[in-house]
């Protein structure tokens, strides 16, 4: 399915989460007018609403919602019509105490928040079957409808006696028998062989550490629990009326149990929702890498790849740990043209208008508790008319010649507390790896072991820990075919059950990095290790052995003084890197334009300067040059074309304004 199957007139979509059944009509028609004055054409509606449209058990109040999409309809703006699962009634938790969520210690947790749920439930999947079919017949086939919204951000676990037993169904199907689960999670350790399903349960609290094959398991598991619940209500709807796109929006985290990229082949769209945390240009890097994760997922899903959309993001604020910094004017705008530079199908927020109490009365607004009369609200029009200028874009591939692996099970089997060092961090590595690239000015996708890498010139696998004998394989046919390969500590450690690979680190990519590690030393938070290229390492360290590589750089000090810290190997036309530990920021900016540099990539625009984005788009013949400057100057960049949020022709260098953005549609080349 395509974008533009999904929202006609080629636009891309702008808008947000609209709670009109927080508000009385007089304010729906203000709120629909002020949509139509900042170019919004797709709302999300109903996400939070469950008890408001089922108020008794079978007793239905659609009234407000047919006066809603009716008014939307008539103002020329499309709904994203969610099933309002992930907050079920009180009536519901009064009447099913047991499909509430249980804790890994076994605490049962009540009805006054959201997600207040367990997914493997009986009861509450087959209730949110129900209103997804009410929902249906009465809405699949109204005008204003353009998308169902399955559910909001799945993430919740449980460990009550539903998920249980779910758990040892689940473990059934994947591993067979008792004999295959004993082997996987290597239970002849501790004496934790098991000889009756019976007495398999779901990781509890316990005296000290638990199996870290048993938990690795128990996310699958839930992410596979998750995704049927998602198909359930998606079959459902789509059963109504095929031709309306179904989907449910990501939420980030590595707390989250979810592997979107396997979850992204049964969405029609991939929705992602995006808050930074960091303040000082961190924000920016993480907006980065969270398209390009966003990109990357939509490359599994349906139409292969799928469009992907910003299905929310603050306007306004920066959530960070204990406060909300309020984003600097222009600031949105920037994040907002970042997403759709690197494939975003539209931009939507959370929320449109900001309520008057509840627990997020002062989350990010389009439409504050000052009302429309105010700086954010004239950005956000401003945005709008902004996206209304870049239709025809959407058609552009983002150019990437570096790819990044990112494995959501790795992630998961590094946070056992059993590991030599706490904090061990895939996506964080992957994060360190991206934010190096970026701030080389070189634009990367992020891929999935196992994904097509046609046009990659240099596959980068940061902390891939779990390596199982394909993934193994699919590095070892990118490299034997000239591609060129960064590996860096912890990957290829262990196989995908978790179980350590014998023979020396890195296991399973010794053969191609021409190394072998022989034992680790981890570092303390404040500790450093010096390097002979002038930088330092973090974090980790490790005593290596030359097997074939070459060394590049050498720790100097300590018991690893001389030793290699950085090597690369030489197979065929390709090089294959290893880095023993964590470099900082500028070394590893700098080791990484090295290996791109080697492998032929270059940065998307060479001569643009620093603290400038450029991101490039293209579709055969056609391409846009996006160049976002996160910066108080202005700043000038060679390129040439028509910069389409100004309509003005560029000859040789666009001029782009303090925190600003500039557009150029390319002569064709």
């Amino acid at each position: 399915m395509t974008t533009k199957a999904l929202w006609s007139g080629g636009r891309l979509s702008y808008g947000g989460d609209w709670n009109p059944e927080q508000w009385p009509p007089e304010v729906w028609r203000t709120d629909v007018a002020l949509m139509r004055e900042a170019g919004v054409n797709l709302v999300t509606v109903g996400v939070f609403a469950w008890s408001r449209l089922e108020p008794a058990p079978g007793r239905y109040t659609f009234d407000w919602l047919d006066r809603v999409l009716d008014l939307l309809h008539a103002a020329g703006i499309r709904a994203a019509l969610a099933t309002p699962t992930a907050s079920p009634p009180p009536w519901f938790t009064h009447a099913h105490p047991d499909a509430m969520p249980v804790t890994a210690d076994g605490a049962r947790l009540h009805h006054g928040s959201r997600d207040t749920y367990c997914a493997a439930a009986p009861a509450y999947r087959a209730a949110a079957r129900h209103i997804a079919a009410t929902l249906a017949a009465r809405y699949a086939h109204h005008p204003a409808l353009a998308l169902w919204h399955v559910h909001n951000e799945y993430g919740t676990i449980c460990h009550c006696v539903h998920a249980e037993a779910a758990f040892r169904r689940w473990l059934a199907d994947r591993h067979g028998d008792l004999d295959a689960l004993n082997d996987a999670w290597v239970t002849s350790f501790w004496g934790q062989h098991y000889a009756d399903w019976a007495h398999v349960g779901a990781p509890r609290a316990t005296q000290y550490l638990g199996n870290p094959g048993q938990l690795l398991d128990f996310r699958r598991f839930w992410s596979d629990t998750l995704l049927t619940a998602y198909t359930e209500q998606r079959d459902v709807l789509r059963a109504a009326n095929p031709a309306v796109p179904v989907t449910t929006n990501y939420v980030l985290g590595d707390w989250v149990p979810v592997d979107h990229a396997r979850w992204a082949r049964e969405v029609d769209l991939v929705a992602v929702d995006h808050y930074p945390d960091r303040v000082d240009g961190g924000a920016e890097e993480q907006t980065a890498l969270a398209a390009d994760l966003a990109r990357g997922w939509a490359r599994h899903g349906a139409g292969r790849p799928a469009p992907w959309l910003l299905m929310e993001s603050a306007p306004d604020q920066i959530h960070t740990p204990g406060r909300m910094h309020t984003k600097e004017p222009g600031r949105m705008t920037r994040h907002s043209l970042a997403h759709v530079a690197r494939g975003s199908a539209g931009v939507m927020f959370f929320q449109w208008r900001a309520p008057a109490g509840g627990a997020e009365r002062f989350h990010s607004a389009v439409v504050s508790h000052a009302g429309a009369d105010t700086r954010v609200f004239r950005e956000a029009t401003a945005l709008g008319a902004a996206l209304s200028r870049l239709g025809g874009t959407e058609a552009g591939r983002v150019e990437a010649r570096v790819a990044i692996a990112y494995d959501a099970a790795s992630g998961w089997a590094l946070r056992h507390p059993g590991m030599p060092r706490a904090g061990l961090d895939h996506p964080g590595e992957v994060a360190a790896a991206h934010r190096a690239l970026w701030h080389a000015g070189i634009t990367t996708d992020l891929v999935m072991p196992g994904d097509p890498l046609d046009g990659h010139r240099l596959l980068v696998l940061p902390a891939l820990y779990l390596t199982s004998d394909a993934t193994a394989d699919w590095v070892r046919r990118h490299v034997h075919a000239g591609g060129h390969l960064l590996v860096t500590w912890l990957s290829g450690v262990a196989d995908e059950h978790a179980r350590v690979r014998l023979g020396g680190y890195p296991g399973a990519y010794r053969d191609l990095l021409g190394v072998r590690v022989e034992e680790f030393h981890p570092l303390a938070d404040d500790e450093r290790a010096p390097l002979t290229s002038g930088g330092f390492g973090r974090i980790w360290s490790e005593t290596l052995h030359l097997a074939g590589a070459e060394q590049v750089t050498a720790y100097i000090g300590g018991v690893l003084d001389g030793r290699p810290a950085v090597t690369r190997h030489r197979i065929g036309d390709a090089r294959a890197w290893y880095v023993s530990t964590r470099p900082d920021d500028d070394t590893y900016r700098r080791l990484l334009t090295d290996a791109a540099r080697l492998a032929g990539v270059v940065p998307t625009c060479p001569a643009a300067p620093p603290g400038v984005e450029a991101v490039r788009r293209r579709d055969g013949e056609r391409s846009w040059l996006f160049l976002l400057n996160h910066t108080d100057r202005p700043q000038r960049v060679p390129a040439a074309g028509h910069e389409l949020l100004t309509g003005e022709p560029v000859d040789d260098q666009v001029t782009v304004p303090p925190g600003g953005v500039a557009v150029l549609c390319e002569p064709p080349r």
